[in-house]
């Protein structure tokens, strides 16, 4: 129950970010103190884990919808080395510049079904800046 209150409150919080967003510029370009702002603030949703076809899948959906705003994006799973985030280039030129077009990078990767126990994600903001979290199974699984 309270993490579900936890979730309801991010969802919120990024709806009033994004709120201020639009009020204050329209779809504007999505400027890096934005992203770190709205990816400080739903920190808890940077990763899900989903039993899926007899495979664990980890989602980095609310990552890669703030990429643009981002210098680095690594994680590790289980403990190992951290290793770069593979993620489609941002689409400056367009409208929205955080659209996921590719077909061959997906926002999610695949393991063994039941195989993900922690995930560890540390972003790096243009400022020098960077942000970790840590994640077990039972707090991020999905059904």
């Amino acid at each position: 129950m309270i993490e579900k209150m936890k979730r309801a409150m991010n969802a919120r919080r990024l709806a009033a970010c994004v709120a201020v967003a639009l009020a204050a510029g329209g779809a504007a370009p999505v400027v890096a103190q934005d992203a770190k702002q709205i990816l400080t603030l739903t920190k808890a949703s940077w990763v899900a884990v989903r039993e899926y076809d007899g495979n664990d899948l980890l989602y980095f959906t609310n990552l890669l919808a703030w990429r643009c705003g981002v210098d680095r994006i690594r994680f590790s799973v289980n403990g190992e080395r951290l290793a770069p985030l593979e993620h489609e280039p941002c689409h400056e030129d367009e409208a929205a510049p955080n659209a996921l077009y590719a077909e061959d990078i997906l926002p999610y990767l695949t393991y063994p079904l039941g195989s993900v126990q922690s995930v560890t994600v540390e972003v790096s903001f243009p400022d020098g800046s960077e942000e970790t979290g840590e994640y077990q199974r039972g707090a991020v699984l999905t059904r």
